[in-house]
């Protein structure tokens, strides 16, 4: 499978990324440790050679099954991982409380600090049980932290050779150049899906103009677009997904009326529904890399066989006149 690049780096990634965030356990109902490490270890034979994790992803527990999976493997991943969301302290802007994977309780703050980063990015290597990182990202934006302090930070990093690539995730334009005027910026990740499409605007503009790739999380949208969830699924206990607007019931039936629209496309190419959206994100301007979720090996064959399916310019203006009609309440 073809590699793409990300932004100006010479950070060869592929189109679409193992999202580790389900792997950690938090908010998705937990994860078992070994279909994980089986689900990193699928990703080689089809395609997938990068993996997007963080430390906030069940408090350091995603990180460390990455680690252990990549093991005597670890040239043949590409890590991307993040800083700036810490459960200890009260440093930087309080995000909210949260339960971890073993009920106890966590007050997370946004903190972009040039010393706490370079911390972070030592336990980030411990974890991960190596000493380099691909491509450090920028969690969330810290308000009381000058950005340019945290991106000083980085270029530190990258100088010590402990990162490869600068990036940031959920970003806006302004952010953005500050970042850039600081270090070579290589990526945004941001969310983005056929029903969350927000950053047409502004961002995905901007990364255009400024080769800044952009690594798409969520364009599953937490599974809604796979037309498995239907307004009676059993959600595992601690999974967060119900209090979401995109779960609302109305919303899930209007999605759904959707999928069937476009389904007799996937069946015409012998693809799934979730394989259909994954490609047509990819066709999408500006967007990298797809980062998808998976727990399971099985889920991370489907989702690879998206890279296999091939949309016409006809076809994607299709699925849009599709997406035109949709209407979702997202208040």
């Amino acid at each position: 499978m073809e590699k793409r690049v990300l932004g100006k780096s010479a950070l060869p990634v592929s189109p679409i990324a193992l999202g580790a965030w389900a792997i950690g356990g938090w908010m998705w109902g937990g994860s078992d440790k070994r279909d994980s490490i089986r689900a990193i270890h699928a990703c080689l034979g089809h395609g997938i050679t990068s993996i997007d994790t963080a430390p906030i992803y069940g408090f350091g527990h995603s990180e460390e099954v990455v680690g252990e999976a990549i093991k005597g493997k670890r040239d043949k991943y590409e890590i991307l991982t993040k800083a700036g969301m810490r459960w200890e302290g009260t440093r930087g802007e309080y995000y909210f409380t949260t339960n971890d994977n073993s009920g106890i309780q966590r007050d997370i703050y946004k903190y972009s600090g040039r010393d706490s980063l370079i911390a972070e990015c030592e336990e980030s290597l411990k974890r991960l049980g190596t000493d380099y990182i691909d491509l450090y990202q920028i969690h969330w934006p810290d308000t009381t932290t000058p950005i340019e302090e945290a991106m000083e930070a980085f270029r530190i990093l990258l100088e010590q050779g402990k990162i490869r690539a600068a990036g940031v995730s959920n970003y806006s334009v302004e952010q953005m150049e500050k970042a850039a005027a600081v270090v070579e910026l290589s990526s945004n990740q941001v969310p983005f899906s056929m029903v969350r499409r927000d950053i047409e605007r502004d961002v995905q503009p901007w990364c255009l103009e400024n080769n800044c790739g952009i690594l798409a999380y969520s364009p599953l949208q937490r599974g809604l677009l796979t037309g498995k969830i239907t307004p009676d699924y059993p959600f595992a206990p601690g999974d967060s997904r119900p209090e979401t607007p995109h779960f609302k019931v109305n919303n899930l039936i209007h999605t759904n009326k959707f999928l069937e629209k476009i389904r007799p496309m996937a069946e015409e190419k012998g693809a799934s529904l979730s394989q259909l959206v994954i490609a047509w994100t990819l066709r999408q301007p500006g967007i990298t890399v797809a980062l998808v979720g998976a727990r399971t090996e099985q889920q991370v064959v489907q989702n690879a066989g998206a890279m296999d399916i091939d949309l016409s310019d006809d076809e994607v203006n299709r699925i849009n006149r599709k997406l035109e009609k949709l209407q979702l309440d997202l208040h």
